[in-house]
């Protein structure tokens, strides 16, 4: 009788390209895709066939070394690389995330302003504009690497994901009347607005490591916590900052493409740091 909880996959042999091809044509992003070709190609790297004994080890192991978001992420990348082929009854368990009842690492508004008006200052317009449009948009990292200066143009940039789901991204006012004067002085009529600097990269999109390195070489000059100098950081900052403002939950949610308004609702707390803080002023008996 043939087995079907148990295949042996040679790693040079192993479908992935095809699965990760699936992905795409059913719209995850890109993000999605490069974090479980890492996740999948590892577990066949690591323990090569992929059975009911050697996925239980995989998943003890993770949880042993990772963070309960990162061993949810692995585990979801595994299952449905699973169920591409056709193993459902090998998929594994995931496990439940404790959601912190404040919001972490987290850049503050008065370091924000601070950076842009040091940038500013010394004349480093590419990141005085990379850290403005990351902390006015609420991007994710892998959207925020293909804005154009046609976005700017339009003050809108269109998310497309999975089926017709579609989420738009809102260049404020202030923002594009400025990039758009940015963009003019620098001769740039199409095209991504942030490039790389190595040879050859010029016209190529930043990619999502080459955003953080340059977050985390401004938080060096500058002198800002390396903890908070990350993408995610100011996309945390956007959606605070904006429900402090409109106390719109609902509006928030499709500004941050959040499929559940639970997940939203982190930005209705305060940060550790304000937390720290409000304690130190109130408790004082």
């Amino acid at each position: 009788m043939k087995n079907n909880t148990a295949l042996k996959i040679a790693p040079e042999d192993n479908g992935i390209e095809f699965f990760l091809k699936k992905l795409e044509r059913g719209g995850a992003s890109p993000h999605t895709i490069d974090s479980y070709r890492f996740a999948v190609s590892k577990y066949l790297k690591d323990y090569g066939e992929v059975n009911r004994r050697n996925l239980a080890v995989w998943r003890n192991d993770l949880i042993d070394r990772y963070a309960p978001r990162t061993v949810c992420v692995r585990i979801t990348a595994m299952n449905t690389y699973l169920k591409y082929l056709k193993k459902d009854a090998l998929k594994l368990q995931t496990i439940k995330i404790q959601q912190k009842p404040f919001l972490d690492n987290v850049i503050s508004m008065a370091d924000y302003e601070f950076l842009k008006k040091k940038l500013k200052k010394d004349g480093n317009l590419q990141d005085y504009f990379l850290i403005w449009f990351l902390g006015a948009t609420g991007a994710r990292v892998a959207e925020f690497a293909k804005l154009k200066a046609e976005h700017v143009q339009a003050g809108h940039v269109d998310i497309y994901g999975k089926g017709t789901k579609m989420r738009r991204i809102y260049i404020p006012e202030n923002l594009r009347k400025a990039a758009l004067l940015w963009l003019a002085e620098s001769g740039k009529e199409s095209g991504y607005l942030f490039t790389g600097n190595a040879p050859g990269s010029h016209d190529a999109a930043l990619t999502s490591e080459g955003i953080r390195f340059r977050l985390n070489r401004i938080g060096k000059r500058y002198g800002i916590d390396k903890t908070v100098m990350h993408p995610h950081s100011f996309r945390h900052m956007f959606g605070k900052a904006f429900f402090e403002q409109t106390k719109d939950l609902a509006l928030l949610a499709d500004l941050m493409g959040h499929e559940s308004i639970d997940t939203t609702r982190i930005y209705t707390r305060r940060t550790a740091t304000e937390q720290r803080e409000l304690v130190d002023k109130t408790v004082t008996w």
